[in-house]
This record gives structure tokens, sequence and C-alpha cells, in this order.
């Protein structure tokens, strides 16, 4: 539509109550309410990324596809193997030695699961080749390689999460607080508060789901490699259960992530004291 338009903004349509709670709707009338809302700059205006980001998340969100395809074949081989009681080490079931090893040493197994195996394997292999080759195509901006290794300079983050929050947040000067980046991650639940009775409910559906499957398992292994994180882990699971502490450090490295990308610098851990008195 560029080239037929002199502005173009895209609308959230979530936010366009006046139109979807109307009880005359149709083409016209909502056309009238949406120019009353651009003349008075009340739309609710949609981030819109450059195009080359767009490639290059579009290019993640379907390696985020291949990978879960991949982790579905590692779990049939074990299933298939569970199902037949075949006796197996799991640390090693996905190494191509042992899996041939396997596969050569069992006995009184049917032909039929033997041949589901070797396809499952060859199944995972391309999937695998797959992910490599695209994670390797994900960095071809300079700005944007230099973005992704200042992010991994926080503990726990590693390259995918760091090059998924830079794909899918974009520009992070859009978000005025850290709570607005927690909740577009969808890391909080809803709020409904009246005459000064506040109510929680579940976690968010309206956030970017893709960000925030990446966050939920980065916060399940961040504890290991940030000894803040893993105190802040800890005192959470003494006030809840294991999912509320996972959100608390999903919460926190949200926060990490949001400084590093405004500040353009590198991650620098600071002690309580030091915090306190700047």
């Amino acid at each position: 539509m560029r080239p037929y338009a002199q502005q173009l903004k895209v609308a959230h349509p979530a936010l366009l109550k006046a139109i979807a709670a109307s009880k005359k709707k149709n083409d016209r009338v909502d056309a009238r309410k949406i120019s009353d809302l651009l003349r008075c700059h009340l739309l609710p205006e949609c981030y819109i990324a450059p195009q080359p980001r767009r490639e290059l998340r579009r290019v993640l969100r379907y390696r985020n596809l291949v990978v879960r395809q991949a982790v579905r074949m590692k779990n049939k081989i074990s299933g298939l193997l569970l199902e037949t009681g075949t006796p197996h080490r799991k640390e090693r079931l996905h190494g191509r030695k042992y899996f041939q090893e396997l596969l050569s040493s069992l006995e009184g197994v049917p032909e039929s699961v033997l041949e589901l195996l070797r396809l499952t394997r060859c199944s995972w292999e391309a999937f695998h080749r797959m992910e490599q080759q695209l994670t390797a195509g994900l960095c071809p901006d300079p700005e944007l390689e230099q973005r992704v290794a200042r992010l991994q300079t926080i503990p726990g983050v590693g390259p995918i999460t760091a090059l998924t929050w830079a794909l899918e947040v974009g520009e992070p000067q859009r978000f005025a607080t850290v709570g607005q980046a927690v909740s577009y991650c969808g890391l909080c639940s809803a709020q409904r508060e009246s005459a000064g009775h506040a109510q929680r409910g579940p976690v968010s559906k309206q956030r970017n789901k893709h960000l925030q499957s990446i966050l939920i398992e980065a916060a399940k292994l961040a504890p290991r490699w940030s000894p803040r994180l893993a105190q802040l882990h800890a005192r959470e699971l003494q006030r809840g259960h294991r999912n509320r502490a996972t959100l608390a450090v999903a919460r926190k490295l949200v926060a990490y992530l949001l400084a590093v990308d405004r500040s353009g610098k590198a991650f620098e851990s600071r002690a309580p004291a030091q915090r306190a008195a700047a």
C-alpha cells in the first residue's frame, strides 16, 4: 500500500475497542472512527521493524520451528526404545557412534522398529544440519553482530537468546519502562483493579510468544551462570513454586537485556553497596 498513500500507519486491532464494541459495524462507520482516532492522535500504532530485520526474524522463527521438530525426533527415538523395553544410556543415545552400536546389538526387536529408528535418526540429522545452516546466516550485519555480542556479556544469555531479543524487540527505546518490556515478553499477569481492590490473573496471552518461550528457557539455565540470579531463584522458590521462580529470573533477564541494549555498553555486575551509593 505504500505507493498509494502519503503516510502508512498500522493500528493494533486489540486496542481499537471503539470499533470492536460498536453495535453498528460496517466499513463506512469503521473508517470514520479510525479517521477520528487518527485526527485526535489517539490511533494505537503498531511497531513495524525495517524490512531487513523482518527477513532475519522470519529466518530465526523458522529456525526455532526446525529445532522443535528435531527435539520431537529425539524424543521419538527414546520413546521407541522404551516401548520395546530396550536398555540404553540416555546421555549417549544421540551420539552417532553409540547409536550405530546400539542398533547392531539389538536382539528380539521387530524389524519395523529398527527401520523406524533409522528413519527417525536420519530425520533428526537433517533437521540438525538445517538448524546449523540457518543459524550461520543470521548475523550478516556488523551492527547487529556487535549488538548481539554486547547482549551475550549478560550471564546466562547465549547467542540465540541475544539474537531473538535483538530481532523481536527491534528498537529498545520504544519501551519507556522495564515493566512495558516485561509485559511485551508476556512475563506478567493481567491486573484488574477497582475501588482499591486489585486482582491478578494468569500470565497474559497478549505477548510476543517467540520471545516469551526463549526467555523462559534461558531463565531455567541462567541461575547456573549467575550467582545473583541463583540467589533470586532461591528466594522466589521459598515464596512459591518453581514456575514463579523461573518467571522472576526471566523478568530480571529482561531488565538486564533492556539496560545493556539501551546503553550500548557491555554488562557490568555491581555490588549492592555500589548500586546503593550510585
